[in-house]
């Protein structure tokens, strides 16, 4: 009985679980049936399959054709299966050599004419095949770059299905030549250098935001450490702008999270033409209409990350925060606290990494009209908490940094152009302050102050003695919550490092309450 086995990847979140790909010819009805939990479209791999290999002049066997994808019990999705069932069906009618697949895995989509389409999630799914001791993978030549970010991982790069054929029966690598398999060794991408993230390029410059001279410390104290920010001013005062400029302002991504943030643009579809890796650290600004599943992830069928995981090292920027749904902005506070995405549904769980910074913008009330201008707010008192309210309590104690726009004269404008820095000055003292924490934070496994947790900071990173007096005095008068004392520190320790100090004192501490309060204005 003619029987061959190929594999391919399934990936859950950015997980990526190996499969084995079974395909039995024998006597029978004539037909191709799939079994092992495919989804529709790769139910419609069938006809996809059959004339992908009749286009590329080989022989279909008109018999009784299953192919079955193990383990069973996992979902398979996508059509990234399609080369592996072709593959697999050849070798079991013999017209490959069964030897010629063992140890290679097989991704790619498969056109009518026979062509190899680019799929998503290589990079993961790469990785998951080098995890899974495979010492090589076949993908469609557009994918290769991505594939070949995994080190120690062999890279088979095909325009077609024919063309894979001719290679796997003659092993005859042609490396880099056009129209012909070329074969690349992990750690070496070829074609255009690592590109930049979703945050470059946007044309911001820090110098731009001019006449808030306290935003732009805060966002440098933000950047600096990775805190959430709440931006609230009438519109024109420069709060859009100076979110735009966060990333300008951030380090770039060391290899790890560069891969991390990769992986996930892959799955999502996102990742921009010939840029196999990004470096910059990203930045999404989802319309205040999405959905739940568009910022947290999910979807019918396939789990999908959303806005939040895109984020990933990253910036999330939610301008008109109080317009977003309620249940919306409430499905970020787990996010928040974990820097992680769980999302469950029936018979399946994927994780998507979320460290993100929360951006949150804002007018002051409906009308949008500043009391100091022209054009006085309208807006009655009860109307304002309202429209602030819409953020919940919970929320904003996830917040850091409450920064306050305030209209500027003509006079605090001009004055204010000679004081602003560009946005590289900037960012060598962010870069400095993270070296700090880098060398403070070497071993634990955390990064940023934000990420410390709090039973560490009073254990291992407590401020100087006698620094937490204020914060003692705030929550004697229920100004802040134990979960806000926490965030102060951490606040307190990133602006230690920004200014060069050992530990907080009671000056740092002071600033970061002030700045976590709101009350520090410019």
């Amino acid at each position: 009985m003619p029987l061959a086995r190929t594999h391919s990847i399934a990936l859950v979140g950015v997980q990526g679980h190996p499969v084995e790909i079974e395909a039995d010819i024998e006597n029978g009805l004539v037909g191709l049936m799939l079994v092992g939990l495919p989804d529709t479209a790769l139910r419609e791999a069938r006809d996809r399959i059959r004339a992908a290999i009749v286009n590329s002049r080989e022989k279909w066997p008109n018999r009784r054709i299953t192919v079955g994808l193990s383990p069973a019990s996992l979902p398979k999705r996508g059509s990234s299966f399609d080369l592996g069932i072709a593959i697999a069906i050849l070798a079991a009618a013999g017209d490959i050599p069964p030897a010629r697949v063992s140890g290679l895995m097989f991704l790619g989509e498969l056109g009518l004419d026979g062509r190899l389409r680019p799929v998503r999630g290589v990079l993961p799914a790469a990785a998951a095949a080098a995890a899974a001791g495979f010492g090589a993978v076949a993908v469609p030549t557009e994918n290769a770059p991505e594939a070949c970010l995994v080190p120690g991982l062999r890279v088979v790069a095909a325009p077609s299905l024919g063309v894979l054929l001719e290679w796997l029966r003659c092993q005859d690598p042609v490396p880099g030549s056009a129209g012909a398999v070329a074969v690349f060794e992990g750690g070496a991408a070829p074609g255009p250098p690592p590109g930049a993230g979703s945050g470059a390029g946007t044309g911001r410059d820090l110098a731009d935001v001019v006449g808030q001279p306290t935003a732009r410390r805060a966002a440098e104290i933000c950047a600096a450490g990775g805190h959430n920010i709440f931006l609230v001013g009438p519109p024109g005062v420069g709060k859009t702008m100076l979110a735009e400029c966060l990333p300008t302002i951030l380090p770039s991504l060391d290899i790890e999270a560069a891969l991390e943030v990769t992986a996930i643009h892959s799955i999502a579809g996102t990742l921009p033409s010939g840029c196999p890796l990004l470096t910059a650290p990203p930045f999404c600004a989802p319309h205040h209409t999405a959905t739940r599943a568009a910022i947290v992830g999910g979807g019918t069928g396939a789990l999908h990350p959303g806005a939040a995981s895109l984020a990933h090292h990253g910036c999330l920027f939610l301008d008109e925060a109080p317009e977003f749904s309620a249940d919306v902005l409430d499905a970020l506070r787990q996010p928040l606290e974990s820097g992680e995405i769980v999302l469950a549904r029936c018979g399946l769980s994927a994780r998507f990494p979320a460290k993100f910074m929360l951006v949150l913008a804002a007018n002051p009330c409906p009308c949008a009209s500043a009391a100091t201008t022209r054009t006085a707010c309208s807006c009655t008192p009860l109307v304002r908490r309202r429209y602030l309210a819409r953020l919940s309590g919970p929320l904003l104690d996830r917040v850091d940094v409450k920064a306050e726009f305030l209209p500027v004269s003509r006079a605090e404008l001009l004055s204010d152009r000679k004081l602003t820095e560009p946005s590289a000055i900037v960012a060598e003292r962010v870069a400095a302050a993270r070296e700090r924490m880098a060398h403070r934070l070497r071993g634990s496994g955390w990064r940023l102050n934000a990420e410390i947790p709090g039973r560490e900071l009073r254990r291992r990173y407590a401020p100087a003695h006698g620094a937490l007096v204020p914060l003692e005095r705030a929550m004697d008068l229920g100004e802040i919550s134990a979960r806000g004392v926490d965030r102060v520190i951490r606040l307190s320790w990133t602006v230690a490092d920004l200014g060069g100090v050992a530990r907080p004192t009671v000056a740092e501490i002071s600033y970061a309450l002030g700045l976590w309060l709101g009350v520090v204005t410019g």
